[in-house]
């Protein structure tokens, strides 16, 4: 099973993947889902289809900033998925993560296809109250394939043969990501 990028936790800055650990879990536990009561975080501009939302996760000295995209099933209107995108504290590192619902078949992990061409897959992490959560550390090549895509497919499992796709615009990606602090 491949992974949408090559690399891992350990070489990020511990604490620096901690603190955006922590600000991709404040936005991401309300943000996008219908069953939430509203999203965290004050979006601070809006990049077509991708949005800058900021807020000061607990124990964090200061604001910090993430790009997000909030996407609901096409057939299911109750099933919804949120991609964040951030940079750790210290800049060294670039993180995606994104939170699907409860009752995703893990072991299947989370698929992710871009302009139609298998990226590969990621594990889920941990799931909390309001979803599970995948994240990869990009690198280099995922983050030129999200900046010059169009369209992304994130898709889930709930079944070993029943896959849901979650088609994701990339318009605005590149330049809301060279607008986040």
């Amino acid at each position: 099973m491949n992974r949408f990028c090559q690399g891992s936790h350990a070489g990020a800055g511990a604490s620096a993947l901690k603190t955006a650990v922590a600000l991709a879990i404040t936005l991401g536990t309300l943000a996008g889902f219908p069953h939430a009561a509203g999203a965290q975080g004050v979006v601070r501009s809006v990049h077509q289809d991708w949005q800058i939302r900021c807020d000061t996760p607990p124990g964090a000295q200061t604001e910090q900033c993430a790009l997000m995209q909030s996407v609901v099933a096409e057939d299911r209107a109750n099933v919804g998925l949120t991609v964040i995108v951030l940079k750790t504290a210290d800049n060294k590192s670039r993180v995606l993560r994104v939170i699907a619902p409860l009752g995703v078949l893990l072991p299947a992990g989370l698929g992710l296809t871009i302009d139609k061409q298998d990226v590969g897959r990621a594990g889920f992490v941990r799931c909390l109250p309001r979803g599970c959560f995948a994240e990869v550390v990009m690198d280099d090549n995922l983050m030129r394939q999200l900046r010059t895509g169009q369209s992304a497919t994130f898709i889930i499992f709930q079944t070993p043969e029943e896959g849901i796709g979650f088609p994701l615009s990339l318009k605005g990606f590149g330049e809301g990501y060279d607008k986040l602090p």
